[in-house]
């Protein structure tokens, strides 16, 4: 992980190398750090600034996940989880404030679609390949949460 800085941040500052889901340590850790970084400095990370923060994420993931996919050997490494924290904290921005009861909701349900891909993210996820394509996938199904959140509430 620290022979280069992209794969610090595509391995989730650590969290992807845990031997056991690393996908859902990833994730874990990406909500933590939202929740941290939103409690501890809200003067800061507001609205406006984590979604600039994401979108940058986003750009910068991009890059570190095809370097590190690149010198892994593995395009979609598991070790890569960068993707995953972007994606939280995309379904947060969202769907905060919300109760932990909802945000574990949210939790559960972005990790469902991360993992089944049902379509289209199975789609996307076979079609787009390198940094992008790590990243990619993973959006959707954060865009499929947020959807799932859109009609819960609805109901």
């Amino acid at each position: 992980m620290l022979r280069h800085p992209a794969h610090i941040l595509a391995q989730g500052f650590g969290s992807g190398l845990s031997p056991i889901m690393p996908g859902t340590s990833g994730t874990l850790f990406g909500w933590l750090s939202f929740h941290v970084f939103s409690t501890r400095w809200p003067e800061i990370f507001t609205t406006v600034n984590w979604a600039i923060i994401i979108l940058l994420g986003f750009i910068v993931g991009v890059w570190a996940c095809r370097i590190t996919g690149k010198n892994l050997g593995v395009a979609d490494h598991g070790s890569m989880v960068w993707d995953e924290i972007i994606a939280m904290w995309l379904v947060l921005l969202f769907i905060t404030p919300a109760s932990w009861q909802t945000q574990l909701w949210a939790f559960i349900i972005f990790r469902f679609f991360d993992m089944a891909k049902p379509p289209p993210i199975g789609y996307f996820d076979r079609r787009f390949k390198g940094g992008f394509g790590v990243m990619w996938d993973d959006i959707v199904a954060a865009f499929f949460c947020l959807l799932t959140f859109a009609l819960w509430r609805a109901v």
